[in-house]
């Protein structure tokens, strides 16, 4: 926000310059990115003097020209040949010196001594669009006879530079968001620093109703999100240019001038940080103004000439018969002040911070009057505004003020009250300031002591700090104005100790997976929570249905909250490999959220949502290319099953407590399931289904993985790492063929397996699978390996033996199984 040096003093005298002004407004919280030197003149009239034409003759080589002597004051006269046909002696001039620039618009030229049609020439006598100061150019400037010559012609036409403060208003800062705001915190500072300082506001004593001719009646139906409306009539103004002290006030800050009553509500706006609104009374229908809303979906042209389409939500000014504006947000383009407006009804308001916000969400529209409105403007200041608006378009425009106040404030916002004990601020200050110090801070940023004893203070805060309505709140306005740099560094360090919980653990654990997928060839990614709802409209797996879906999306590609992080993904890959990046291997923690339309409408509104943490590997293309040593070999699926069983081992988790099935999901070609034994879900892997994939132009196969990191957490919650030494004794390995159903998963023959043996099996792997010649139909084979191991003793034949025979009978018997 643009804040004027020159501005900010109508409010409050000081001392401080521009610079000393950004530091101080800086340390107080009002953070200033800059300071800028402007001028309302484009190069401030600097090399131009007032001079007397002492002499003017005809150009001997030209029928239109004059050479002149001009007179600055002191020095000899010097000659300029002038072109302007009212030149003549004795005029007192306006004279660009030599080494002047001057400006048309962006461009500028240098005044340089040269010789016009063959006559020297030492600078130029001006007409007023040369030097900016008005758009005649039909003759040069002729001043009064009682202009000096020598003076420099800023002092003449009293040319004053201004600084432009850049200040960076955070957003729970809204009262801060004008210049007489700014002045009130930059008050608090000079006082605190024992300088003197008044604050001051124009007096509104002078209003006065002059006549009832333009009576305008006001309705406001909707009172929650108008808690306070108000508006007055002023009849036969002529709507015109603004001054110049107007105009230029507007264009320092980077405003453009429209016309004097237009520009006194953006005056006002700036000043106190109170949005006005001006109509074209004559336009009212029925003399009534009313504050409503409006049925879903009807249309409405605004100031931009777009029609917008209505929500039940959105705040209306209207009159009897249809829309005006939208509430604190933009104006209608048929009920606008113009130049053929006559009379004008003012309408100042406080309208409720989430109505407006919303609205201004819902249509895309971020106005200055929409900026202040939905952070929470003052309620107090409505009527101080709009008395200050009428008497300038008085002055400005004419006309006479021809109603009176209409104030509709049925329910006063009444100050926030805050109990503040001294013991609490010195403990979070971490100094001890002394109450009195803490009575005068506060008091001069406008809270009242309504109750005092030696513990403490009872605070009404004004209802314009939004920002204030706790202790703590109060406590932080003590300490920026009291000065951070005054709370000195303590010599001696207290500590406490603390214990890590559950969260430190995870966040643990996700470095270490993290390290060990980047070992492993992996690039993390990081997406974008917000997603494409159309990703899920044929997904049963993930419903559309249960999206979190986005009240006032910026587009439709981003428009819901990810249910997975699968298309995240996909579309990283889709980038990569359409730059010829195709060999990739990512991973992704992230939340996912869900919608469920069951528990909506309950007493907790947030019932209905939840979310999870997930992890997420993707892998495609090749996993070896281009290698000496290597044949090229493309991903697969078992490769990304070895990077999930290594992770979840990683964890502590032991596989043989993992349940894994076939899973049937439409994200998934084929995949399997990890489950607990209690029946939790960990997570999921397999080929992404080509259907999917090809909605995102990748033609190459994808192989997914996720697991819910939360359910992974749970799932270690009493794993206990420990460690025992290695076994002495050698282990044994025995292999079977087994021909089987071609329906058998090897997860069945392992299950069976571990649950035969649990002592002294330790491993089982499937080597070799045959399909094809001389099998019998619907069948196949298994080779799979068995390793044994005993940790006390060398395993014997016997034991051995005794343990296969039992393995083989129970595949027999359970899966149907005949050795080869």
């Amino acid at each position: 926000m643009n804040i004027s040096y020159n501005w900010l003093k109508q409010y409050l005298e000081f001392d401080l310059t521009p610079d000393e002004v950004a530091a101080a407004l800086t340390s107080i919280g009002l953070e200033t990115g800059g300071v800028e030197e402007v001028q309302t003149i484009k190069g401030g009239l600097e090399g131009i003097i007032i001079g007397e034409v002492l002499t003017c003759i005809e150009h001997p080589n030209s029928d239109h020209l004059h050479i002149t002597t001009v007179n600055f004051g002191s020095g000899e006269p010097v000659q300029i040949v002038c072109g302007a046909p009212n030149v003549a002696a004795g005029q007192k001039v306006v004279v660009a010196t030599n080494g002047t620039i001057l400006y048309n618009g962006e461009e500028s030229f240098t005044i340089k001594k040269s010789k016009i049609r063959g006559v020297e020439s030492n600078g130029m006598i001006c007409a007023e669009d040369e030097i900016g100061i008005g758009t005649a150019h039909d003759g040069i400037i002729v001043l009064p006879a009682d202009a000096v010559p020598g003076t420099p012609a800023k002092d003449y036409y009293n040319i004053k530079s201004d600084y432009v403060l850049e200040v960076d208003i955070t957003p729970n800062r809204v009262d801060g968001s004008s210049h007489y705001g700014v002045a009130r915190d930059l008050y608090a500072y000079l006082l605190q620093n024992g300088k003197v300082a008044e604050l001051k506001k124009p007096s509104v004593d002078a209003f006065a109703v002059d006549n009832h001719e333009l009576d305008i009646d006001i309705v406001v139906e909707n009172t929650e999100a108008s808690p306070r409306y108000a508006g007055v009539t002023i009849k036969g103004v002529t709507v015109k240019e603004s001054p110049d002290w107007l105009q230029d006030k507007l264009r320092i800050i980077g405003l453009r001038p429209i016309n004097n009553v237009v520009d006194i509500t953006n005056y006002i706006l700036h000043s106190f940080g109170q949005p006005l609104h001006c109509f074209d009374a004559d336009k009212i229908v029925g003399n009534k103004v009313v504050v409503k809303t409006l049925s879903e979906g009807t249309s409405f042209t605004t100031l931009d000439h777009v029609e917008r389409k209505l929500s039940e939500r959105d705040l209306m000014i209207c009159n009897e018969e249809r829309p005006m504006c939208i509430a604190g947000v933009f104006g209608g383009i048929e009920s606008g002040a113009t130049e053929e407006t006559k009379n004008i009804f003012l309408e100042s308001a406080y309208f409720h911070p989430t109505w407006v916000r919303k609205t201004a969400r819902r249509h895309g529209l971020n106005t200055d009057a929409s900026f202040r409105f939905e952070r929470g403007v003052d309620p107090n200041n409505v009527i101080y505004c709009l008395k200050l608006a009428a008497l300038m378009v008085k002055e400005l425009a004419g006309g006479t003020i021809s109603s009176e106040i209409k104030d509709i404030y049925p329910n006063p916002i009444q100050d926030f009250v805050v109990e503040l004990i001294y013991n609490k601020v010195n403990l979070l200050v971490g100094k001890e300031i002394p109450a009195e110090t803490i009575k005068s801070i506060v008091a001069s940023l406008g809270m009242k002591i309504t109750n005092e004893t030696p513990e403490g203070i009872t605070l009404a805060v004004p209802p314009y700090r939004v920002d204030v309505q706790r202790d703590v709140d109060v406590i932080e306005d003590i300490l920026r104005i009291y000065g951070y740099n005054n709370v000195e560094i303590p010599t001696a360090l207290s500590s406490s100790l603390t214990t890590k919980g559950p969260e430190d653990k995870s966040y643990k654990l996700q470095n270490l997976i993290s390290e060990q997928l980047v070992g492993c060839g992996f690039n993390e990614i990081m997406n974008n929570s917000l997603t494409r709802a159309a990703y899920y409209s044929e997904l049963e797996s993930y419903p559309a249905n249960d999206l979190v879906m986005l009240l006032n999306p910026l587009s439709n590609d981003l428009n819901g909250m990810r249910q997975t992080l699968l298309f995240g993904g996909l579309e990283s890959i889709a980038h990569n490999a359409n730059r010829k990046s195709g060999d990739l291997r990512f991973f992704e923690f992230g939340n996912c959220y869900y919608f469920n339309a069951e528990k909506k409408g309950g007493e907790k509104p947030l019932a209905a949502y939840r979310e999870e943490y997930h992890l997420a590997m993707w892998l495609t293309g090749k996993r070896v290319t281009n290698s000496w040593a290597h044949a090229d070999e493309s991903s697969s699926v078992y490769e990304l099953k070895a990077y999930v069983e290594n992770v979840l081992l990683r964890l502590g988790l032991n596989l043989r407590d993992l349940v894994v099935g076939n899973l049937i999901n439409d994200i998934y070609a084929t995949a399997l399931s990890v489950d607990t034994r209690g029946g939790k879900r960990l997570g999921a892997f397999g080929v992404v289904s080509k259907k999917i994939c090809k909605s995102l132009d990748i033609d190459s196969e994808v192989y997914y993985a996720e697991l819910n990191w939360q359910e992974l957490m749970k799932a270690i919650r009493s794993v206990k790492v420990s460690y025992k030494e290695l076994s002495k004794y050698p282990a044994v390995n025995r292999d079977l063929a087994l021909l089987l159903d071609k329906k058998v998963q090897f997860a069945d023959i392992e299950k069976i397996a571990y649950e035969t043996e649990r002592k002294l099996l330790r491993k089982v792997e499937l080597f070799d699978v045959y399909e094809g010649k001389n099998m019998e139909a619907g069948k196949k084979s298994y080779a799979v390996s068995f390793t044994l191991q005993d940790e006390t003793q060398t395993l014997t034949d016997k034991v051995i033996d005794k343990i296969m025979s039992k393995l083989i009978r129970n595949l027999e018997e359970k899966l149907g199984a005949k050795l080869r």
